[in-house]
């Protein structure tokens, strides 16, 4: 068995190298001289495999990534585990920056703090081969954004500061935790635990007041658009070859949105997930209680209107999120780089989002390891999906 599983992995490595090796060297075509190709990394938090409506979700309304779908190459089972316990967002991003496994990412991170490995990061190659490299967005990576990437701009925390203050949420948890029947209708921080009815109004994702992603007085997602444009700008009166590095918080909670977005959606459109249940049956104490902060969004034992309305803000967050890309690269086809640009759309992981009474990522499930893969650019063949099974840190590399 150990044999066979050995196998596997040298074979599954070769078919990820050779597939990235056809899509950005194909030999058959005599590649131009002195013309390297740009990359825009599209990357996008808690975004599961099946939030796509050209993926086979036709609840979500998703225009631009179902236009990437039919413009490029779609890996179906492209996996990150992220963690040595489930799907977790700075492991992921380390090992992404880094090329290593998850395994090697953490032992990378203490010359990170050091500073004397930084040259060997996945933006510094790129920049020692020509290119200029940019970066806006959610970092959540021990490493210096700035003293990684050329240009930076509004890099974010992993978490708002304001609204979702981890430090108050980590203290509550750890309060209720320690007493003997913990009770998990307990006050918690604000945008935890609900809704608990149809009359809670404790939470609202269109009240830029909640601050969260409205921190600043405008939507994070509308931010590094704003940003990524500027860069597209100061770049296409340039002839050096770009990588955008372009690092988007949502649609990681809290789940915010503008109202014309939310209005797209209604609860009674939103279908319950096949496996959804309003308890998790196994490891109580660990994934389905409140030590888990994602688990800690809705209340114990779930309710259909709890996923429903989490589901609701989750598909307007990608909605907004997805038009956002849009004007991204309208503004790519508007500099002429367009057609020298190859352009990565994937996540840090997925969400679970209602299913086995889960609501969060920290866990091994398909929808919290499993995030979308799409590749379009130069040659990449259109409206195609590749079915095999990837580790997402081999194929990055």
């Amino acid at each position: 068995m150990k044999k066979d599983l050995k196998k596997y992995h040298s074979q599954l490595i070769l078919t990820c190298f050779c597939m990235l090796s056809y899509f950005l060297f194909d030999c058959t075509k005599e590649p131009k001289k002195d013309v390297k190709p740009n990359i825009v990394f599209i990357f996008t938090d808690d975004q599961t495999y099946s939030s796509i409506h050209a993926l086979g979700n036709h609840e979500i309304i998703t225009p631009n990534l179902d236009n990437l779908v039919a413009e490029g190459t779609t890996f179906t089972n492209a996996y990150n585990m992220g963690a040595w316990s489930g799907a977790v967002c700075a492991a992921s991003r380390a090992m992404l920056i880094s090329g290593r496994s998850v395994w090697k990412a953490n032992d990378f991170r203490q010359h990170w703090i050091k500073n004397d490995s930084l040259d060997k990061t996945w933006c510094k190659i790129l920049e020692s081969n020509g290119y200029d490299t940019y970066m806006t967005g959610k970092w959540h990576v021990d490493a210096p954004a700035n003293k990684i990437f050329q240009f930076t701009k509004h890099i974010r925390p992993g978490m708002p500061r304001d609204a979702w203050n981890h430090g108050e949420m980590e203290a509550k948890f750890n309060s209720i935790s320690k007493t003997k029947n913990p009770n998990y209708e307990a006050a918690m921080p604000n945008g935890y635990n609900r809704p608990k009815s149809v009359n809670d109004t404790s939470w609202s994702p269109t009240d830029t007041l909640k601050g969260g992603f409205w921190e600043g007085g405008k939507h994070w997602s509308e931010v590094l658009k704003d940003d990524s444009i500027s860069f597209i700008n100061l770049a296409k009166s340039k002839d050096t070859p770009f990588f955008m590095y372009l690092a988007f918080n949502a649609p990681h909670d809290p789940r915010q949105a503008p109202k014309t977005y939310q209005d797209m959606y209604s609860e009674d459109n939103i279908s319950l997930p096949k496996s959804y249940l309003p308890q998790y049956p196994y490891n109580e104490n660990i994934l389905s209680g409140i030590r888990v902060r994602d688990e800690a969004l809705a209340p114990f034992p779930r309710t259909e209107l709890a996923i429903k309305t989490h589901t609701k803000e989750y598909y307007a967050s990608i909605t907004h999120l997805d038009a956002q890309i849009g004007k991204i690269i309208e503004a790519l086809k508007a500099s002429g780089k367009m057609d020298n640009t190859y352009i990565i759309f994937t996540a840090d992981h997925g969400l679970a989002m209602g299913k086995h009474g889960l609501l969060g990522k920290q866990n091994l499930f398909d929808h919290s390891i499993r995030p979308p893969m799409i590749i379009l650019g130069p040659d990449i063949p259109k409206n195609k999906k590749i079915n095999l099974y990837y580790f997402f840190t081999l194929l990055i590399i």
